[in-house]
């Protein structure tokens, strides 16, 4: 059971709906800056662009799935932070966040559209 399954057991969410959480650190500054609260669809797929949950070898991190002839890769928004390369390791994605909320300013994300319409599945 994951910690998200075993802290949603007893309550009355479904691992199937939206989930609240906050942001800390400045990793995805200035889009998600510290303490802002983000909603999180429950999910194993994404886009490129996307701004994702997941678990690279057993640990879990808010980043920007990107895609491309470089291949998959985690990309943190502030650049002090270094990219996490997705190739030959074991990962999942979590969730997609589909809104943020800065003191009440609020800005949705659509998790399963690209410019093309088309949600990329991963880890497939």
């Amino acid at each position: 059971m994951t910690e998200v399954e075993e802290i949603l057991k007893d309550s009355q969410c479904s691992l199937s709906e939206n989930y609240a959480a906050q942001v800390l650190g400045d990793s995805m500054e200035p889009e998600f800056p510290d303490q802002c609260v983000v909603i999180i669809h429950p999910t194993d797929r994404a886009y490129n662009g996307a701004y994702i949950f997941a678990e690279v070898e057993g640990v879990r991190w808010f980043r920007q799935y990107q895609r491309d002839a470089e291949g998959e890769r985690l990309v943190a928004l502030n650049d002090l932070y270094p990219e996490i390369y997705l190739d030959d390791l074991q990962w999942q994605v979590l969730g997609v966040v589909v809104q943020r909320n800065i003191r009440r300013k609020v800005k949705h994300y659509h998790p399963s559209s690209t410019d093309q319409g088309l949600a990329v599945p991963l880890n497939l």
